[in-house]
């Protein structure tokens, strides 16, 4: 499940057979606000996780104006609050996309930062993918996807933290893969190179502060 375009207009489907409930964090921006609004678009019964509610209330306004239906949720994956109300939803498919990315070169850059991108990328997310994995495995079916990076597959110099993240993503994935796959369960990861969704470029920019 690729991210969707933004401004894609494709019709809605029409056989309701086909129709899935997904449930996406990081929704508010990028790749997430983008698979969000596609999926609506195509028919899907989509739950939209907002870090804040100023995003929510945004995102909301911008389904409204295209008429779609979307359930736009504050889903900070940081907050066991929130993710345990999530957990209360039945959906087909997660799509763990919410993410930061903090740069700067490995001897300089804090391991309070470092710690910070794998406490988003890698374990808020795994926690979320064992909550709704223990329940696709007693229904016997699910999709879990997750937005890992081209930088989890090669080496990144002076991107060393979200580059390590996204190993780790790639680790746990091929895991859950294999351990999944037995009870009907997908595990899926997308790895986009540099889109123009601005993450890249406010991720890269962090490592200024690092200089000197």
């Amino acid at each position: 499940m690729a991210a969707a375009d933004p401004h894609d207009r494709t019709e809605p489907m029409s056989a309701s057979k086909d129709r899935r409930s997904v449930l996406v964090t990081g929704a508010a921006t990028g790749f997430g606000r983008g698979v969000a609004l596609g999926l609506a678009r195509r028919g899907h019964r989509v739950w939209a996780g907002c870090q804040i509610w100023p995003q929510v209330w945004e995102l909301r306004q911008v389904a409204a104006t295209e008429g779609l239906e979307i359930e736009v949720i504050k889903l900070d994956v940081l907050n066991e609050i929130d993710r345990t109300k999530a957990f209360d939803l039945d959906v087909d498919v997660l799509f763990n996309n919410a993410g930061i990315m903090e740069s700067g070169p490995m001897v300089e850059i804090p391991l309070t930062v470092v710690r910070s991108v794998f406490e988003t990328n890698v374990f808020a997310a795994l926690e979320l993918a064992q909550g709704f994995g223990r329940k696709m495995v007693r229904r016997g079916a699910g999709r879990i996807v997750w937005t890992s990076s081209v930088a989890g597959l090669v080496k990144v110099p002076f991107d060393g933290a979200y580059a390590a993240s996204k190993h780790a993503v790639e680790g746990l994935c091929s895991a859950l893969r294999e351990e999944l796959r037995p009870y009907g369960v997908q595990v899926v990861t997308v790895n986009p190179g540099a889109f123009r969704t601005g993450f890249n470029d406010t991720g890269m920019e962090a490592m200024d502060q690092w200089w000197g």
